[in-house]
């Protein structure tokens, strides 16, 4: 394990697990697998008429990189309208390219930078919200 990627902020996301569970009735689900690792992250959304995020719950199967992102997400997404998510997932992309800080917890991402093969663990929550939000019409 790398020290540098599993930095205290992360490894409190993780184990933080915000959002982590299901949702008693939502109105959009999507599930996103990583072949490459075997993540696998699962997300429910309960969508107000108007495509804003109510609720948001995960499911994560995977690394503490994905835990942590899920939760990172979860904390940003809610009470967002659904369409927010491109511009939160072009946010990510900055931060794991290294040319944008991010805001927030995005920021503890940073490292990731530095080990490309690690990316899509992070980008996998962002990927089964947009299919999500997208699925149900937004």
């Amino acid at each position: 394990m790398s020290d540098g990627l599993y930095h205290e902020r992360i490894v409190a996301l993780a184990k933080g697990k915000a959002g982590a569970g299901r949702l008693a009735a939502p109105t959009a689900t999507a599930r996103r697998d990583n072949p490459l690792c075997g993540d696998r992250v699962t997300v429910e959304l309960r969508l107000a008429p108007d495509g804003r995020i109510e609720e948001m719950a995960h499911q994560v199967r995977g690394c503490a990189l994905c835990q942590a992102s899920a939760a990172a997400l979860t904390a940003r997404m809610v009470g967002q309208p659904g369409v927010g998510i491109r511009a939160l997932r072009a946010e990510i992309d900055g931060v794991l390219d290294g040319t944008a800080p991010g805001e927030g917890d995005f920021a503890a991402f940073a490292p990731v930078k530095d080990h490309k093969s690690r990316r899509d663990c992070v980008t996998l929550p962002f990927e089964a919200v947009r299919a999500a939000v997208e699925d149900a019409g937004f």
